[in-house]
């Protein structure tokens, strides 16, 4: 039988190990806890963002890597990228009168960059879903190894939901999420170019 002393110490490794598996569980799931926990209408029952985008963002998102500015930049200098803009495409102001002529202001993103908007939001249609996973699989082609960046701007969770759906429902392996965006990329004197959306097709 063995003594009380030998039973503690064998204890102590197995305690841990659920200590380690305790924290591993819990980064996982603090990207947006204390999100979720004061506002849970904003989110999904899967976890993605459904209301009031511009807001702070977590540190990390699910299954993907966060980057700095200047991790991006020596990342594309040194690496094969996939950059991926999720800005959504500017909405007509409401209150502006129909007579009057709209035209959306101009988006300005990383060079080399795709512009897959509104693919950030927490729930796509079925047309939209199609749209972005089509895409990726022709960014990359085809490839689920490959390196893709996603970026909107910062305090944004459009691209935290891109980001989090191409991880953990598309299987993509190399996910990239900059949450500093257009704003931390130009704050960095860094340069930008006009782009234009991918149509729907």
């Amino acid at each position: 039988m063995k003594s009380e002393f030998t039973q503690r110490a064998l204890a102590k490794p197995l305690h841990g190990v659920v200590s380690v598996l305790l924290l591993l569980v819990t980064s996982m799931t603090a990207y947006s806890s204390g999100a979720l926990q004061e506002n849970p209408e904003h989110f999904s029952a899967d976890g993605y963002r459904i209301a009031e985008f511009r807001a702070p963002v977590p540190d990390s998102v699910p299954a993907g890597t966060t980057i700095t500015t200047q991790q991006l930049h020596t990342l594309i200098k040194q690496q094969h990228v996939v950059l991926i803009d999720v800005m959504p495409t500017p909405v007509k102001p409401k209150d502006r009168p129909d007579n009057l002529l709209w035209l959306p202001p101009a988006r300005q993103n990383i060079p080399d960059s795709h512009w897959l908007p509104n693919v950030g939001y927490g729930a796509l249609s079925d047309e939209l879903d199609s749209y972005f996973k089509n895409h990726l699989k022709r960014f990359s082609n085809d490839d689920k190894g490959t390196r893709i960046v996603l970026y909107c701007l910062a305090d944004c969770w459009m691209s935290w939901n891109a980001a989090k759906r191409a991880a953990t429902e598309y299987g993509y392996t190399n996910i990239y999420w900059y949450p500093d965006g257009t704003t931390g990329w130009e704050a960095a004197d860094l340069p930008l170019e006009k782009s234009e959306a991918i149509p729907m097709q």
